[in-house]
């Protein structure tokens, strides 16, 4: 039995026993642990409910690890559910060399993220229970997978809700300041220690395909990072233009398209709401549209402006889009659940005069899986319509 002690209310033992894994402060009545601990989680009447991480900072005190067998060896554990994220995506046949494997809850390892960059893993320890044990976690790691080095990327503002400072630091090995992976045909640069995320946006990378699979004519990516849309296009499409506001972006887009070959491909720095009013102007056309911006939601408050921005972009682009063209129009904004961007986009269409149906459906790669019934763990949404 855990040493360290938990009593959550019926409430709390009731969202449990629904099979969510965060019980919240407000339902935590006593507690006899430090921050970080392995806790038993007990309901009012003493019953053992399941063994949690703890924190003492965050207003999700409690993150389930377990059930509530009499013993619980944490080191068995986190070798257990390690070896299983591993071979799940060894399972799925990716064809790439930088993917997650590790996605905290949905792999019921909360707080962690571990992604792969062809020899090197990148890891993110998101609660105060990782980040106690990251050198552990880094050690199964190397003992698992032999990378050449283990980059801890604890550099995320979410930490601060866990007390945490934001650091990036080597846990094992040698780590590069960039290593260049291939996702399908297509090498891209990633900068481990400065880059979005942990290097890349990692989980569009099965969208980068969907929208290669049905890309024609003239191609317009908004809002393209480091180019993953806009190099699979210029694959398939007469020619691509990329837009970004951030100069880095645009010199990390412009260096892929040189490393694949691409001559197809015009990249350009610029404040995407206008460029889009700007194309619109000038009578601009596209047969192909993608709209992948970053999170305009990134609370609840934010939410009504978040709205009016999503609606703006994908009016602009569905006036540029040609009939017969397709638009893939993506949030990753978790305050905006499928069925708003749906509603969002209709009125878009509204608005455009455009008679638009949805051909398909998406969200993050595999890697990245949602864990049913935690809502939390769905967070990007992605539409592909075809303008009638």
């Amino acid at each position: 039995m855990s040493a360290s002690t938990v009593v959550i209310s019926r409430r709390g033992a009731d969202r449990l026993r629904a099979g969510h894994p965060w019980i919240y402060r407000s339902d935590v009545l006593s507690a006899d642990a430090t921050p970080g601990d392995v806790v038993e989680v007990r309901s009012e009447r003493g019953r053992p409910l399941a063994h949690a991480f703890w924190s003492d900072r965050s207003q999700i005190s409690i993150r389930v690890l377990a059930g509530a067998p009499a013993a619980f060896d944490e080191r068995e554990w986190l070798r257990a559910r390690l070896t299983a994220a591993i071979a799940y995506r060894a399972s799925l046949g990716i064809d790439a060399s930088a993917y997650r494997l590790v996605h905290a809850e949905a792999d019921r390892l909360p707080g962690l993220v571990v992604d792969r960059y062809d020899d090197v893993l990148v890891i993110q320890t998101l609660c105060q229970a990782t980040d106690r044990r990251r050198h552990d976690i880094a050690a199964a790691l190397v003992d698992l997978l032999k990378p050449r080095g283990v980059l801890a990327r604890n550099d995320p503002k979410v930490r601060r809700l866990e007390g945490l400072d934001e650091t990036v630091e080597v846990l094992a090995g040698d780590v590069p300041e960039t290593v260049e992976i291939r996702e399908g045909p297509i090498r891209l640069l990633a900068d481990l220690r400065h880059g979005q995320k942990t290097g890349l946006f990692l989980d569009q990378r099965e969208n980068h395909r969907a929208a290669a699979a049905i890309g024609r004519g003239r191609a317009l990516d908004a809002f393209t990072y480091n180019g993953g849309f806009a190099l699979h296009l210029a694959g398939v499409c007469e020619t691509v233009i990329a837009l970004d506001a951030s100069a880095s972006a645009v010199a990390a887009t412009r260096g892929n398209a040189e490393r694949n070959g691409v001559a197809n491909l015009e990249v350009r720095e610029a404040n995407v709401f206008d460029a889009l009013r700007e194309l619109e102007i000038e009578g601009a056309a596209f047969d192909t549209i993608v709209l992948d911006p970053p999170a305009f939601a990134k609370n609840r408050a934010s939410l009504d402006r978040a709205v009016a921005g999503y609606k703006e972009i994908n009016l602009r682009a569905l006036k540029l889009l040609t009939s017969g063209g397709h638009l893939v129009t993506c949030t990753c904004s978790h305050h905006v659940p499928e069925a708003m961007f749906v509603e969002i986009v209709s009125a878009a269409a509204a608005d455009a005069h455009a008679t638009v149906t949805l051909v398909e459906k998406r969200m993050q790669g595999r890697d990245h899986p949602v864990l049913l019934g935690v809502p939390e763990t769905s967070y990007l949404k992605c539409l592909v319509l075809r303008k009638n």
